[in-house]
């Protein structure tokens, strides 16, 4: 089998680029903030939509299963949770090398588009009230949707921004991707409080079962409106733009000997399997402490600890600010000390405070809860920081919108999205509240183990490009 790997490897050496003599490809700083802010703001509104259903599980659990028992109702709930990310890979199939032909910009316009109309179609669904256990089912339906746009999504707003940035800022540019991401979540945990708050102050305790729950699905509408007014105006990457044929062979071997290595998906597994392998490690790591945090917290906090359910869905919020305005800082530090070692203080910190940090939630005081969520943050920001700047730079650019949408759906898919079910699901087994604890940890043990072959990539230009070079401030703005 002949793997990239086996030629000289661009992303091993920082004079590999220095061998060919194309010319670095000059991008101005307003363009690339606009670039960013852009994909950070459909980001947003991907994950606001996924963190609406991750706060309300509980509530959505009454509302879509009154009449069944209710830790099985509960598991119904987070299977619908879970199902959206049976078809990421699916998404990620079919919109990643859709995006290598077509361009990065055109699919993220789809993905937004998609999500936006899916969230707010959920805010009008029929209850189990009017037609019994069948509600579930456009619920699931639309939960597919969204995991099909999401399939696309982070695949290719990662791939956007790692090619928008320049080389050396790579790390700092590319975390704010993911602080779109988390303020998202907040925001979503944010509106469902406000509205629980509202609605019970008019309407009395049961308001949110009866009709509260919708609005938060419903206000995706204006939400999405604005997204996709922003992402309509972010230009194509010029890597993708400037992608040179005869670089890509001198840089992707595999790539270049074979045209299903560029764009279809059997050779992208063929050629890139063992950087996909690594990705999938890495990005199950993060994403299995990511969901943790923003999806599966209020369903334990309100299950396992006993807190309410106002407390539950707010105590994530400051936690995933201050995560969020984190990531910019560590993914400087990156582009410093490299992407590796970020990821190596994202493990040891994992299997060191994990357990402690479930131990001290479970004490239930206010104090308690928020000092443990943030004890959970730290590793967790560590992961999250270098994953829009490591993850691509493993690719070539021929083929890593499409690489990315297979390595990282099947990952999320298997490993990440399923994590609130799956905890759940051994904390009823084995009725050890610290299951969730060790099921990250697990993770974090298979991340150290992909990070050994892992090459460092920080400060050099991506596989399969020229070198990406940050315009002065004041040089004039290409039209």
């Amino acid at each position: 089998m002949t793997h990239h790997g086996s030629a000289p490897d661009p992303s091993a050496t920082s004079d590999a680029p220095a061998a060919t003599t194309v010319e670095p490809l000059l991008v101005h700083p307003r363009t690339i903030r606009k670039a960013i802010t852009g994909t950070a703001v459909g980001n947003f509104m991907e994950w606001f939509g996924f963190g609406i259903y991750g706060y309300l599980a509980v509530t959505m659990t009454t509302v879509f299963t009154s009449g069944v028992e209710r830790s099985a109702g509960l598991l119904i709930t987070l299977f619908g949770f879970a199902v959206s990310f049976v078809v990421r890979p699916i998404g990620g199939l079919i919109l990643g090398p859709l995006g290598d032909r077509i361009g990065r910009k055109s699919v993220l316009f789809l993905t937004m588009a998609l999500m936006a109309i899916a969230t707010t179609l959920i805010g009008v669904l029929p209850t189990s009230q009017q037609i019994g256990l069948w509600a579930i089912v456009p619920l699931y339906l639309l939960r597919l949707v969204q995991g099909f746009s999401t399939g696309g999504e982070y695949a290719g707003a990662t791939t956007y921004v790692s090619e928008f940035s320049p080389d050396k800022k790579r790390g700092f540019y590319s975390a704010w991707l993911d602080v779109g991401s988390y303020i998202g979540f907040a925001a979503g945990a944010g509106v469902v409080g406000l509205v629980t708050v509202i609605v019970n102050h008019l309407s009395g305790p049961d308001a949110m079962l009866d009709y509260g729950w919708r609005i938060p699905f419903l206000s995706a509408l204006p939400l999405g409106a604005a997204a996709i007014y922003f992402r309509m105006r972010i230009p194509e990457t010029p890597v993708f733009e400037e992608e040179s044929d005869e670089l890509d062979a001198e840089l992707s071997v595999a790539a270049a000997d074979d045209p299903m290595a560029r764009h279809g998906v059997l050779g992208i597994i063929r050629h890139h399997w063992r950087p996909i392998l690594v990705c999938m490690a890495l990005v199950s790591a993060t994403q299995c402490s990511a969901y943790a945090l923003t999806s599966y917290m209020p369903t334990y906090l309100e299950e396992e600890v006993g807190v309410g359910n106002l407390m539950a869905a707010l105590a994530t919020v400051p936690v995933l600010i201050v995560l969020s305005f984190a990531l910019p800082f560590l993914g400087r530090l990156s582009d410093r000390i490299g992407r590796k070692p970020i990821y190596w203080i994202a493990v040891v910190l994992t299997l060191i405070t994990m357990v402690p940090a479930f131990a001290v939630m479970r004490i239930g005081t206010e104090a308690a809860v928020l000092g443990a969520l943030f004890i959970v943050a730290v590793p967790t920001s560590f992961y999250l920081a270098v994953s829009a700047s490591a993850l691509p730079a493993l690719f070539p650019t021929a083929t890593r919108f499409g690489a990315m949408g297979i390595a990282f759906n099947l990952a999320v898919s298997l490993f990440g999205g399923t994590t609130p079910l799956i905890c759940q699901w051994l904390i009823q087994l084995t009725g050890n509240p610290y299951m969730p604890a060790f099921y990250i940890m697990f993770f974090a043990v298979i991340a150290g183990i992909a990070l050994v072959p892992m090459k460092e990539t920080a400060g050099q230009p991506l596989m399969g490009s020229a070198p990406v070079v940050e315009a002065p401030e004041d040089s004039p703005i290409p039209a």
